[in-house]
């Protein structure tokens, strides 16, 4: 199916050996931080300020609760901006079958239903056609910029809305030269992605559909400017966002007893007790180091994470982002796992060919590409054994080796089934090589390529895109929030 490809090369020279030691904590003392919040739906809350229990209470009113709330949704859009590099706003459309999609099909029927039957009319209503038109222009306005003076006066002067409205009223008016004209003006002020919409409403001939599309256009070409400006100033809001996140942030924690009860159970979780504290004048960097090792860790169990569990509150605006790379890696662990087990099984000779590698590897990861866990996974697995099998057969045949014989073809399928078990070992070491390799990317305080992992090299790049992600929002996090991993560490840990 495909051409073949050399094997990636190594992203360095060889991987970084790890000796990091574990921070002192003992776990025992984490009881008391695991209780679920309760909630009330009184106007006033009587709740614990700061990040300790001996902070005085106070009452917060529920305007400060919206306030908080919405400085989070603020935070969260910034967010998506910064971790994000393909993020793009885009057009919001109601769910399928849902109330709000018939309601707004309905309507947007009913406006050009009505449009229709009064230009039909004898003479024709241009009733509807004039807020048409007053929308049109006012859309043409929003894409212009203030320097644009010279074409704002030229279409003011063309779409008077009175003169056109006079031109209906003796009967004159050419309603299918406007359209041409804001056509016209739409082709220059475009993006290049639009050119082809365009060109297929200036053959357009029925004048609802014209209008239609011209309306349909000019709302994309609103989405394109907005991402065209978001991406000018993104390098500012990346700048801007961390002092932002803080900010909101401590408002959320202001108005909760403990905003960070399941961030503390997930850092300490990821510490020891092997490791002498050091005396006052070291103690300080010691924190330092010990906050970086846990945290790094800890990150390691968002890619694996229990979805029955709450994520810690410093990652929940990532939480859709990590549970779709928790996927992909299953996925991926998944899809390596079955084909280092087929080479395996396959004999000497296939295991060489790079062109069968590849085939098998894009077969696998078609059947594998809706499954999200173990369950989606058993579904999946006998197909999968039985696309193995036959792309095993057809190399052998086609490279002219010895087939497999139907007693060997049962047991073949067999041992790809089995290895969709969680303590399959090929898959226990595949899982943890992936983990290490995340594990490097993010512990390492240069930029230096890392080494791919053995046996995992034709998913270099599903690998490397995973990572590249995880290490944006783990980077981001870590900037944002560590002065509140630190004060966590530090109150764990015994004082020299």
């Amino acid at each position: 199916m495909n051409n073949k490809k050399s094997e990636p090369q190594d992203m360095a020279a060889s991987s970084r050996n790890r000796t990091v030691s574990e921070c002192s904590y003992n776990s025992d003392d984490i009881s008391g931080f695991t209780g679920k919040r309760q909630r009330t739906t009184s106007q006033t809350f009587m709740v614990a300020s700061g990040l300790t229990a001996a902070s005085p209470p106070k009452f917060v009113s529920l305007e400060e609760i919206m306030q908080a709330a919405n400085g989070m949704k603020d935070m969260n859009l910034v967010h998506q901006i910064v971790v994000d590099d393909n993020f793009r706003l885009e057009k919001a459309e109601p769910e399928p079958n849902t109330v709000q999609r018939v309601i707004k099909d309905t309507m947007t029927k009913a406006f050009w239903d009505v449009l229709k039957e009064q230009l039909a009319e004898d003479p024709p209503n241009y009733n509807q056609a004039m807020k048409l038109l007053e929308e049109i222009k006012h859309n043409l306005f929003d894409l212009l910029l203030p320097q644009h003076t010279k074409i704002k006066q030229q279409i003011s002067e063309v779409l008077d809305i009175d003169l056109i409205r006079q031109q209906a009223e003796k009967g004159i008016l050419d309603f299918n030269y406007y359209a041409q004209y804001v056509i016209s003006i739409m082709a220059k002020m475009c993006a290049q992605v639009r050119d082809e919409k365009i060109n297929e409403l200036k053959q357009t001939t029925d004048v609802i559909e014209v209008y239609k599309g011209i309306l349909e256009t000019l709302e994309l070409m609103q989405l394109d400017m907005a991402n065209f400006t978001l991406q000018i100033i993104r390098p500012d809001i990346i700048k801007n966002s961390v002092e932002l996140e803080r900010e909101k942030f401590a408002s959320y924690l202001a108005i909760q007893p403990d905003g960070l009860q399941h961030t503390r159970k997930w850092l300490l979780n990821h510490t020891a007790l092997n490791e002498p504290v050091p005396t006052n004048v070291e103690y300080e960097k010691f924190i330092r180091s010990c906050t970086k090792k846990v945290f790094t860790r800890a990150c390691i169990d968002l890619i694996d994470w229990d979805r029955t569990q709450p994520y810690p509150e410093t990652f929940i605006l990532d939480e859709e982002r990590l549970y779709d790379l928790q996927v992909r890696t299953f996925r991926l662990i998944t899809a390596a796992t079955i084909l280092l087990v087929t080479l395996s099984n396959a004999g000497p000779d296939l295991q060489t060919i790079g062109t069968f590698k590849q085939s098998l590897k894009d077969h696998i990861m078609i059947l594998i590409q809706n499954i999200k866990n173990n369950e989606d996974l058993d579904d999946v697995l006998p197909n999968i054994a039985e696309q193995v099998v036959n792309d095993v057969k057809e190399a052998q045949a086609k490279y002219d080796l010895q087939g497999l014989v139907p007693s060997n073809e049962t047991s073949f399928k067999d041992i790809v089934i089995d290895s969709g078990k969680d303590d399959h070992k090929v898959r226990t070491i595949v899982k943890q090589r992936i983990k290490d390799f995340f594990l490097d990317i993010i512990e390492s305080a240069t930029a230096a390529p890392q080494k791919v992992p053995s046996g995992l090299t034709a998913f270099q790049r599903e690998l490397t895109e995973i990572a590249g992600q995880f290490l944006r929002i783990v980077s981001h996090n870590s900037t944002v929030f560590s002065i509140y991993y630190s004060d966590i560490i530090a109150a764990a840990l015994p004082k020299p």
